[in-house]
């Protein structure tokens, strides 16, 4: 699988799209945070784009009704789909069905269990999940060390939804980045799933916090989920300077939580980047070009020392 940059997606891609295109987009949920700024970016490229249309439907985090909503598409005839995963494991009965319609299918930001699979006319866009756990743990790491704890920290694991492939693999890298390197003493006390909501990840931030053990870092597979956890450490009244938060994507409201004193690492998620990659990849496809069947839009990892850099990147 190749590596290429958004620029040179963009400019590989764009060239003969003046012809209508509809495109059918299914969402995982427009109540997720960066899905809405997945949904924000594509709407954005598609505006660029003369004569895309883009009809986009939100799955609800149901598969059932992303599956009938690929199917509604299917069955319209539009020129191609794009979709960001209810759950991976459906993408191969997916993937088999825009294939017998000879519709183009584009899967975005959550990566499909059939990835290495994908038939003609398919492709993936989005980011290596495992480099997002790998840059917020040796961030973490480095954090330790200078506070003397490296050694024998406790720290837990906010999971994003276990259907996801993300969340199983920013949970792997961050735990074998710890294990091979100066952290190795590093306990993960506990790991549990918040499924990627701020709401969900305060309740078991307190009652990580309601069980009297110590905890010296957290690491969130999103900036939602870290968000939850600072609101429940910080309603606990524990000071922010004895815990070591780290999420991933780089959110608005992550910014503000890390100018604020209360976020120490996340790493960027480049929304704009992405769903502009996946608009060109579905138009150059419904016009029968070949494109990569997979396109990586790198992760960046920004701390207080950086963040200005990323206020209005997505």
């Amino acid at each position: 699988m190749k590596s290429i940059c958004t620029a040179a997606v963009v400019a590989l891609l764009m060239a003969g799209t003046a012809s209508a295109e509809t495109i059918g987009v299914s969402m995982q949920s427009f109540d997720n945070n960066f899905q809405t700024l997945l949904r924000q970016g594509l709407d954005a490229r598609a505006a660029e784009v003369n004569g895309v249309n883009l009809q986009i439907e939100d799955a609800q985090t149901d598969i059932s009704k992303q599956r009938s909503q690929v199917d509604n598409f299917i069955a319209s005839g539009v020129d191609a789909i794009i979709m960001t995963l209810a759950d991976t494991s459906a993408a191969p009965g997916i993937s088999e069905a825009a294939k017998k319609a000879g519709i183009p299918l584009v899967y975005l930001n959550l990566e499909p269990e059939n990835l290495g699979q994908l038939p003609d006319k398919q492709a993936y866009v989005g980011s290596k999940e495992t480099d997002s756990g790998r840059l917020g743990a040796e961030a973490a790491c480095a954090l330790l060390k200078k506070k003397g704890k490296a050694g024998d920290a406790q720290a837990y694991i906010l999971m994003g939804d276990l259907a996801h492939q993300a969340s199983r693999d920013r949970t792997s890298s961050v735990k074998e980045t710890l294990a091979a390197g100066d952290c190795k003493g590093v306990t993960i006390a506990d790991e549990q799933s918040a499924a990627w909501t701020r709401t969900n990840a305060m309740d078991l931030t307190t009652n990580w916090i309601t069980a009297g053990r110590p905890i010296d870092v957290i690491f969130a597979n999103n900036d939602e989920m870290a968000i939850g956890a600072i609101q429940a450490l910080k309603a606990a009244g524990t000071s922010m300077e004895d815990v070591i938060v780290v999420g991933i994507d780089a959110t608005q409201d992550a910014l503000a939580a890390m100018a604020a004193g209360d976020l120490d690492v996340t790493v960027f998620q480049n929304a704009k980047g992405q769903s502009a990659s996946a608009v060109d990849a579905a138009v150059a496809l419904a016009q029968g070009k070949n494109v990569e069947k997979t396109v990586w839009v790198p992760f960046e990892l920004v701390t207080p020392e950086n963040m200005d850099q990323y206020s209005q990147k997505n």
